[in-house]
């Protein structure tokens, strides 16, 4: 590449830079607003790419601890519903009708997804705890971002939640974001350690005399508009990927990737928005009356625990002590009509009860309240369990099922292209290779289950009602209706009851036979007498007959 042409391409995204962060400046104020009352210890300044003070104070706006509290749940909800990590939460298919009854293809997607599981668990790829990172962001601000990248070396992957404030984005006409930039600091050090002598002069010169000085740089991640799909470098990569220093407008590299390394969910979005819209922005109202409520109840009690005091100006001042056990001469007439009282403060009971009114939403903002539910009523019937369910699906399933596809869709589809270049996943077999790979997400998280459970609420109304109906007539054919030995392997399923602890259909259909046969023998054991005594009359009767 020649150096103009270099020089031209850092400019172009210095200025690209510029114009998306001047076109954020609504979202940094309330991204700050809600960082400094429900999450301050991420709460950076996002108007200089998210990185504020090292070791400031980052508390003194908070005098109450719901949002906070309510957060973290929130994170721990997410994470549960959607990826928990006991479980396989998704696994891999087709939807080629043909291509799903062929053994090997099954074969084939059942260890993809094992592979899959396998190096996004890995001790150095890191997921648990970034991917925590990303429900933080969108419980907070709406909006997370992951990025997937190879361990450099070594076979596997490496993930990383980059904080909003250094996270710019851009969606395409269809509303997929196809471009990110992140804005981000470097030390000298860090900086030649990565790019050498590629790095403009004014930072080489650092290294010397203050090598942890930091100077800051943007990634940049586009489509291309024309790519050769033939070449084998980054070349013929469908994505571009440049590294440019802000200290000298220079860049720094050129690469590429085949698929769309950044993960960038939203939790809810407006129209005509691209950045996402969080739980705590709908409940930010009752943030800030809560934390002033918190502090005017603090004020109350502290002036009830400590008194102000009114007294008669003559002259006791001088003498006048609050030391417990003290003795306040002149502090009562003569009759013993006291001459000092406290000042009356507000009613603490009534602040608390509006301060409970104020949490509500906060905790039903972040799904607290949602799933607080079979904690508050353990004493429930097995319908009313399941109704609950159902109810908490329709529920969350909106948003939260635009999570799921936004954030393990993206991230899905660049593990596999590392994987698969990395030679991990197995051979692909010709009748998938020649439906060109084709392949879809099958989710299997509590929160996909959750949204199946109206059919298991159909069942148990449905199958109520014949019960009764079978009792009030004495008519067991209301039941043969039901098909249950595909009904009850279906419901355990939804329920997530683990297939090892089902048994097989062969053995179940070997004990049906085994419980017959006995049923049998029972019967013909019972009818044995009768049936003694009728051949001992009959032998009589013959006998006289006879």
């Amino acid at each position: 590449m020649k150096p103009d042409a270099g020089n031209e391409i850092a400019e172009e995204i210095i200025r690209d830079y510029q114009r998306l962060a001047g076109a954020r400046g609504n979202w940094e104020s309330h991204w700050q607003e809600i960082a400094q009352r429900a999450d301050p210890s991420n709460w950076k300044n996002f108007k200089s790419g998210g990185h504020g003070t090292k070791g400031d104070k980052r508390n003194e706006y908070v005098f109450d601890s719901t949002a906070s509290i309510a957060l973290q749940r929130f994170m721990a909800i997410l994470d549960s519903l959607i990826t928990p990590r006991v479980q396989r939460y998704q696994k891999l298919s087709t939807d080629h009708p043909t291509l799903n009854k062929d053994r090997q293809v099954k074969l084939y997607f059942e260890q993809a997804t094992d592979a899959l599981f396998k190096y996004r668990y890995a001790p150095k790829a890191n997921f648990t705890s970034q991917n925590q990172q990303i429900y933080r962001g969108l419980g907070a601000y709406g909006t997370g971002c992951l990025f997937t990248d190879e361990v450099m070396g070594e076979i596997g992957m490496r993930y990383r939640a980059h904080h909003l404030g250094e996270i710019y984005i851009s969606e395409n006409h269809q509303g997929v974001i196809d471009k990110v930039l992140r804005y981000f600091p470097l030390s000298a050090r860090k900086a030649f350690k990565l790019w050498g002598n590629s790095l403009p002069e004014s930072i080489i010169a650092k290294l010397k005399d203050n090598p942890e000085n930091e100077f800051f740089f943007i990634h940049c991640v586009k489509p291309k508009d024309e790519y050769d799909s033939e070449r084998l470098d980054y070349k013929g990569m469908p994505f571009s990927s440049h590294y440019v220093s802000m200290e000298g407008k220079k860049l720094l590299k050129e690469s590429g990737y085949n698929t769309f390394p950044y993960s960038v969910p939203r939790y809810e979005q407006a129209v005509g928005e691209e950045y996402g819209r969080s739980p705590l922005m709908h409940a930010l109202p009752a943030i800030k009356t809560l934390n002033e409520m918190a502090k005017t109840v603090l004020k109350q009690g502290h002036r009830a625990l400590d008194p102000i005091y009114l007294m008669h100006d003559d002259g006791i001042m001088d003498t006048f002590s609050a030391k417990p056990g003290a003795m306040v001469a002149g502090g009562v007439s003569a009759d013993g009509h006291p001459l000092v009282q406290t000042l009356q403060t507000g009613n603490i009971a009534v602040s608390k009860e509006l301060m409970d009114d104020q949490r509500a939403p906060i905790n039903d903002a972040c799904l607290v309240s949602l799933f607080q539910i079979l904690m508050e009523r353990p004493q429930m019937t097995a319908t009313e369990v399941v109704e609950i369910a159902r109810e908490k699906g329709i529920l969350v399933a909106p948003t939260l099922g635009r999570v799921q596809d936004e954030h393990l869709g993206s991230v899905t589809e660049r593990e596999i292209d590392i994987l698969s270049r990395q030679g991990v996943l197995p051979p692909m077999p010709q009748a998938l290779r020649e439906a060109n790979g084709e392949y879809k997400i099958i989710y299997d998280s509590p929160l996909s289950r959750s949204q199946r459970m109206e059919e298991v609420s159909g069942y148990m109304r449905s199958i109520e009602m014949s019960i009764r109906l079978a009792e009030a007539t004495q008519d067991p054919s209301h039941l043969y209706h039901y098909n249950f030995n595909m009904i009850i392997p279906e419901v355990n399923e939804i329920n997530g009851m683990p297939i090892r602890w089902m048994n097989d259909p062969k053995v179940v259909q070997q004990m049906r036979d085994q419980q017959s046969e006995s049923q049998q023998t029972e019967q013909m054991i019972n009818a044995a007498p009768g049936a003694a005594a009728m051949i001992s009359s009959a032998a009589k009767m013959k006998a006289v007959g006879g």
